[in-house]
């Protein structure tokens, strides 16, 4: 695992996996990770080529379904949730931080433009999921 430093948006990449995982799974994925025994929102790793492999570095986004049903009703229900979750692990993946309260502020204005640009084309976001709940996240 690696955080990429500086920031990197035109990175090329070789593959990128997206996981979408329950409380329980994202539990083991932040421990294992980053050592917390608690389920997050979103997890982005990323890989440097191997040796010998094809140019481009290799990411995994993970996302919690079970915190974007319970985070959903508050910021446009459980489908924008899950991509804005999306959303973010990618930008983590161009190397953008959030480690303060002004980064996570301008990460998440940038991720929220993206989706509104996505919607405005037409990307049917409030459809990803069917069902939508009310219970709080704390990640």
């Amino acid at each position: 695992m690696q955080r990429i430093q500086p920031l990197q948006p035109d990175r090329r990449w070789a593959s990128l996996a997206l996981l979408i995982v329950n409380d329980r799974a994202m539990i083991e994925y932040n421990r294992t990770c980053f050592g917390k025994n608690e389920p997050t929102d979103v997890i982005s790793l990323a890989y440097d080529p191997l040796p010998g492999e094809a140019e481009g570095a290799a990411g995994e986004v993970i996302v919690n379904l079970d915190c974007a049903r319970r985070e959903g009703p508050q910021h446009g229900g459980a489908s924008r949730e899950l991509a804005f979750y999306i959303a973010h692990g990618c930008h983590h993946l161009t190397g953008a931080t959030d480690d303060t309260d002004a980064r996570r502020a301008a990460m998440h204005a940038e991720e929220l433009r993206w989706l509104d640009e996505a919607a405005a084309a037409g990307l049917p976001l409030a459809h990803l999921l069917r069902q939508e709940s009310a219970t709080p996240c704390h990640p």
